[in-house]
């Protein structure tokens, strides 16, 4: 079975080491890099998925449109590419936006704690999604997907509900 091993970095987002993925997760968490991927089509809607119910966190959960993490020696832009074709079927031009650190209880002892890189992209491409990481999809305008967050955050994934705003006015930055 091949392990899948993630980067372990610093506060300053430095490599320091690697560490199979689940371990990670494990007591209380070990800081690694992720990448999440925001798509919204020309008129703005965002698409955003519904993880599949055997994922081994947030099953069943809404989120942005990819997320997942690079590999030992993958550059962040690479991994974000590779998940959203991975996950969604889709190759995108994507931007760099942010980076932030977060750290969040989930379901089984399990604990996010990762520094993420953030991209977005603008795409009408069909998504064609992996049922073995998507349950469902959707194009959401963003006013809607407030409305949703605010009336049903329990529905999304603790990472998502964390960035969605600063992603938005990143969007509405690049768009002016």
């Amino acid at each position: 079975m091949n392990e899948i091993r993630v980067m372990l970095v610093n506060e300053e987002d430095e490599v320091v080491g690697s560490m199979e993925k689940m371990e990670a997760h494990r007591n209380g968490g070990s800081l690694h890099r992720a990448v999440s991927v925001f798509v919204t089509d020309s008129q703005g809607r965002w698409l955003i998925h519904r993880r599949a119910l055997d994922k081994y966190h947030s099953k069943g959960l809404w989120s942005n449109t990819s997320c997942s993490h690079p590999t030992p020696g993958e550059n962040s832009m690479e991994a974000a590419k590779r998940r959203l074709f991975e996950e969604m079927g889709l190759k995108a031009e994507l931007r760099y936006l942010f980076r932030f650190t977060y750290k969040a209880e989930l379901e089984s002892g399990l604990t996010e704690y990762e520094t993420d890189h953030v991209f977005w992209a603008v795409s009408d491409a069909e998504p064609r999604p992996n049922p073995d990481e998507v349950m469902d999809y959707k194009y959401i305008e963003f006013g809607d997907l407030e409305h949703e967050l605010e009336q049903h955050p329990e529905c999304f994934s603790e990472w998502f509900k964390m960035i969605y705003q600063q992603v938005q006015q990143h969007i509405t930055k690049n768009n002016a």
